[in-house]
């Protein structure tokens, strides 16, 4: 990414400069063109298949899966205006031959959208607290109106983050224009704060206490089943296959997701038996509500499974970039092989192409739709 310059006399981006090993037509510049193209086609099929999936899909349209779009979004950018330049200056034995100006907008799109990706695994973590610790109030929102409001904010928080390097930032006079880099070490500083060192303890704090929430939910609920559900067969419960309830039975007040009173003495239970949801004759809209209400919950909380394993990964691929890239700028006499700094810089970029391959593998319904979406096209 473009903070992953290092800001040194030796160049940036990759970790390399003019004669620093890995020149235009070697071995190595063969490898980087290969690894390039096979990297570029793997993040633009994958990512494009993940946004029409959702697109086409209404089983996958849920508040979680809209960050996630967001996220394939940031990636299919960085394989569209990232990517190729970084190639380019990989095969070219990290010299910088195109402009200047083109340099800097290189660098600023890097650090916008590996900002911008993490950025929506924070808002991803704060909407699926915001859902677990205030449930109430969460169901009452407009279906995907708060989603759209935190992604709007991550994309113009990380376009802040990277507008100086377009503001002249990266104008210094002893500038090599031979090399592509970011050329303040303060900022590079900055923006590994701001895009890594920050948004990643807050959003593993997060996560913690959504999950912990989670877990007392499910423990409550499991009590609450195994406390009340013997007496009360035919009562309203948590479960969908409750019983029937009686018709003269006042409904709930609106508004309460799970009703927990039991219905009024004088009223009769049509029968003790459990009857399955699908053959109930008819249910009040209420009720209805409330079902549909409780599928779309259980719906996230699927989702919010290959969650761990999306940020997990993130942290696996980026974290050790993010260390190199700090460690230069706060130590510019500290020696760091070359060949370590194009080598977390390549993982970090992999990332974006694990992504769909992680829905595939820990998501039933992302895999039902791509092979629906494959078979298709095949």
């Amino acid at each position: 990414m473009g903070n992953r310059s290092a800001a040194d006399a030796d160049g940036l981006l990759a970790g390399r400069g003019p004669g620093t090993g890995g020149g235009a037509g070697g071995p190595g510049a063969a490898a980087a063109l290969a690894g390039g193209v096979l990297l570029i086609g793997a993040v633009l099929a994958g990512n494009s298949l993940v946004c029409v999936s959702v697109a086409a899909e209404r089983a996958l349209q849920t508040p979680t899966n809209y960050f996630i779009v967001s996220l394939a979004a940031a990636d299919l950018l960085l394989a569209l205006l990232v990517l190729p330049l970084f190639v380019y200056s990989e095969v070219q034995g990290g010299v910088w031959l195109l402009s200047p100006g083109l340099c800097d907008a290189l660098m600023a799109m890097d650090v916008m959208l590996c900002t911008a990706s993490i950025f929506n695994l924070c808002a991803i973590s704060v909407d699926r607290f915001v859902a677990v610790a205030v449930p109430l109030h969460y169901n009452r929102q407009s279906r995907g109106g708060r989603q759209l409001l935190l992604i709007g904010a991550t994309w113009l928080l990380s376009a802040a983050v990277a507008a100086p390097v377009l503001c002249g930032l990266n104008d210094a006079r002893s500038r090599d224009p031979s090399v592509c880099r970011l050329e303040d070490r303060d900022y590079v500083v900055y923006s590994s704060v701001c895009s890594f060192f920050l948004p990643c303890p807050f959003m593993l704090l997060l996560y913690w206490a959504t999950f912990r929430g989670l877990r007392r939910w499910g423990a409550a609920r499991r009590a609450h089943l195994h406390g009340r559900a013997p007496r009360r067969p035919s009562g309203p419960g948590p479960p969908p296959p409750d019983g029937i309830p009686p018709p003269d039975a006042a409904p709930p007040p609106d508004g309460i997701p799970a009703p927990d009173a039991a219905p009024p003495p004088d009223a009769t239970p049509a029968s003790d038996a459990v009857v399955p949801s699908d053959a109930m004759p008819a249910e009040p809209p209420l009720r209805a509500r409330r079902r549909r209400r409780a599928k779309i919950t259980g719906r996230e909380r699927k989702a919010m499974r290959v969650l761990p394993v999306v940020v997990g990964a993130f942290l696996l691929c980026w974290t050790p970039f993010f260390v190199v890239h700090i460690s230069r700028a706060l130590c510019p006499t500290c020696a760091v092989p070359p060949r370590l700094v194009s080598a977390v810089t390549w993982l970090g970029y992999v990332n974006s192409a694990l992504n769909p391959v992680i829905y595939t593998i820990f998501n039933a319904e992302f895999r039902t739709v791509f092979r629906k979406a494959l078979r298709l096209r095949c």
